[in-house]
């Protein structure tokens, strides 16, 4: 199965993202900052990148059920929000 461009194109720009809340959560600890801020910092990366998967598993699933209607669309939409709300 291949996904569509867009949706992959959405991916990787939050995987990007998320690499460099990574790099800024590296910096943080050499640095010292406060053990909060570096939680909440990570907490953050960690969404997003759940978010990404999320995106790809909705995709994969429209796919599936696809028919190309405007339906289709919406009901990809509810099922992202509806993966999202487990994360």
């Amino acid at each position: 199965m291949e996904l569509n461009e867009d949706v992959l194109a959405d991916v990787v720009k939050r995987l990007r993202r998320v690499q460099g809340q990574v790099g800024g959560l590296v910096q943080m600890i050499e640095s010292g900052r406060d053990c909060k801020d570096v939680i909440t910092q990570l907490a953050a990366a960690s969404r997003a990148l759940d978010r990404a998967g999320f995106k790809l598993i909705a995709s994969g699933l429209e796919q599936c059920i696809s028919d190309g209607s405007e339906q289709s669309v919406a009901d990809r939409a509810q099922l992202e929000k509806l993966f999202l709300a487990l994360a």
